[in-house]
C-alpha cells in the first residue's frame, strides 16, 4: 500500500483527494516503531502531531506515586501529540507503542501552513480536539472516583465501542487482546483485583473468555444493566 493510501486512513485527512494526499506526503515522514517504545512524553520538547497508520498506541499518565494510568488506546486513523497551543490528548501524557506501529509525524510550521492552505482541515481538526478532550475527561473522571467494579464496567463499555465486533446477536468480541495486568494498568488497579472482578462478571454472564488466547467477549445489554446499577 502506498503512502497516500495510508494517509487516507487518518481521520484528519479522510476527505482529501488522492492528489491532495500526495501533496502532503513529503511533510509527513513515516517511521516504524517497535512495540514498547515510548513515542512521546512530557520531557520530549518537540511540537509534533503523530498520525497512527498501523498498529496501536497507548496513552498514559503517571500518578503521584509513579503508577501508570492508561487513558486511551489509539488505533489506525487516530492522531495525538501537541502542535503549539493545541493538544490532542492531555497534558503530561506519555504515548507508547502497544504493538509494532507505523507512525507519521508533522511539525508545527508545516502543520500551520497546511491549516492556512486548507481551512476545512482546520475546522475538522478543532472537532477532533473537542471530541478527544471530552473522551479523556470522561475517562479520567470515572477512573479517579469510581469503584473498581464501576471502572471495569466503564472500561469494557469503551473498549467494546472502539474495538468490538459482533460475533452473535448477543455478544461483542473485543478485537484487542488485553491481559488482566494490562486491564489493571488501564484502570489504575492491580491484577489480582481485576481478575476477581472479571470472574464475578463472567458468573453474571456479562463477559466471556474461552481460553487464554481467545479475545474477551462482552454482552452489551447485561453490561449496560450492570453499569446503570453502579451509576
Amino acid at each position: 500500500m502506498d503512502k497516500s493510501k495510508f494517509l487516507s486512513r487518518i481521520d484528519l485527512f479522510q476527505k482529501l483527494s488522492t492528489e491532495e494526499l500526495m501533496q502532503i506526503e513529503p511533510i509527513t515522514p513515516m517511521n516504524i516503531i517497535k512495540k514498547g517504545t515510548i513515542i512521546a512524553s512530557p520531557q520530549h520538547g518537540g511540537k509534533l502531531l503523530y498520525l497512527v497508520k498501523s498498529g496501536m498506541v497507548r496513552l498514559y499518565k503517571l500518578s503521584e506515586g509513579g503508577k501508570e494510568l492508561t487513558v486511551d488506546l489509539l488505533r489506525v486513523g487516530h492522531i495525538f501529540g501537541e502542535i503549539g497551543s493545541f493538544t490532542i490528548s492531555s497534558e503530561n501524557m506519555y504515548a507508547e507503542a502497544w504493538e509494532d506501529c507505523v507512525i507519521c509525524t508533522i511539525n508545527k510550521p508545516q502543520f500551520e501552513q497546511l491549516m492556512r492552505e486548507k481551512p476545512e482541515l482546520a475546522l475538522h481538526f478543532i472537532e477532533i480536539i473537542s471530541t478527544r478532550l471530552k473522551e479523556v475527561e470522561e475517562m479520567m473522571e470515572h477512573m479517579a472516583y469510581g469503584s473498581v467494579r464501576k471502572r471495569l464496567l466503564f472500561l469494557l463499555h469503551k473498549l467494546s465501542e472502539k474495538f468490538g465486533s459482533g460475533t452473535t446477536q448477543e455478544w461483542i468480541e473485543l478485537e484487542v487482546k488485553l491481559t488482566h495486568q494490562e486491564l489493571a494498568s488501564m484502570m489504575g488497579s492491580i491484577r489480582e483485583t481485576v481478575s476477581e472482578q472479571l470472574t464475578q462478571l463472567a458468573a453474571e454472564g456479562i463477559v466471556s473468555k474461552e481460553g487464554l488466547r481467545k479475545p474477551l467477549r462482552v454482552h452489551p445489554e447485561r453490561l449496560k444493566m450492570a453499569w446503570e446499577v453502579c451509576r
